[in-house]
């Protein structure tokens, strides 16, 4: 058994998606979790700046009792994992591999869509991920950078999200995809939205629930649970403003976090 927590760290506040999962899944888990709400978006930077990013959040999280880190971000998991790795030596996980298995295990015709940010589109990584487990699926990707603001400033019910998801979506509708991966953690509060466009015959993969279940069978097999929750169990730290976070975070975690965000000043890490 592990008592120490889990890092989890997001450009933004999508990341809480797979935090509500992961206590939903294992409650007694202590957890610190970064949103870059400073420097949000990632999906639209560079490969250099968006490892540069990670590399300093990684740093940060490392200065708390950490057991693991998982990256609930679709950017960084595409783009910086293989670089995370090399530098640090403990257990991290990211969004893409989880949400390929839910994918093909999810799917009836083989036809799955993919939709992310600008960076994980562009990387491949999720096809690559889907052809390795099997080879027979037909893919297709689209890049999404509005929809991330839409959640952000709560417009994700709105006529406008609507009309531009319905633009996105369109090449998986007339594709006949049955399943469909929300890339990035900000998605599934777009849930209701991209239902209705592409149907309820249509599998939503949401990649911080994938990602939570992936994060659970891992610690147990790897004998890592926690047994005791410490006395601040959840932590939450963000880069800019504090208010903010907070009016967003309770719809995305369905709880009151009040009195457990700080600021930090990412920069120096």
């Amino acid at each position: 058994m592990d008592n120490r927590y889990i890092g989890v760290f997001d450009s933004g506040v999508g990341g809480l998606t797979f935090v509500k999962e992961l206590m939903k899944n294992l409650p007694d888990e202590n957890i610190v979790y970064f949103g870059d709400t400073g420097r949000v978006p990632y999906g639209t930077r560079s490969a250099d700046t968006i490892k540069k990013y990670a590399i300093d959040d990684m740093n940060f999280l490392m200065t708390h009792d950490i057991k693991a880190v998982v990256i609930a971000c679709g950017t960084v998991s595409t783009v910086a994992i293989p670089t995370l790795r090399k530098i640090y030596n403990i257990p991290i996980i990211g969004v893409v591999d989880a949400s390929a298995i839910a994918a093909v295990n999810a799917t009836e015709n083989n036809k799955i869509g993919i939709i992310g940010t600008i960076g994980t589109i562009k990387s491949g990584k999720y096809e690559q991920a889907i052809k390795e487990i099997s080879p027979m699926m037909e893919t297709a990707s689209v890049a999404c950078p509005m929809f991330v603001p839409l959640v952000e400033n709560n417009m994700a019910d709105t006529e406008a999200s609507y009309l531009i998801a319905k633009d996105y979506l369109k090449p998986f509708v007339d594709m006949g995809v049955d399943t469909l991966i929300l890339g990035c953690t900000h998605y599934p509060l777009l849930s209701n939205t991209i239902r209705k466009i592409m149907g309820d015959h249509v599998k939503l993969i949401d990649a911080g629930a994938a990602t939570a279940h992936f994060v659970s069978e891992y610690l147990k097999n790897k004998n890592m649970l926690s047994e005791t929750r410490e006395k601040e169990q959840y932590k939450f730290f963000v880069s800019d403003s504090v208010e903010n976070f907070i009016n967003v975070a309770d719809k995305f975690l369905g709880r009151k976090i009040d009195d457990s965000v700080q600021k930090i000043d990412i920069e120096i890490f």
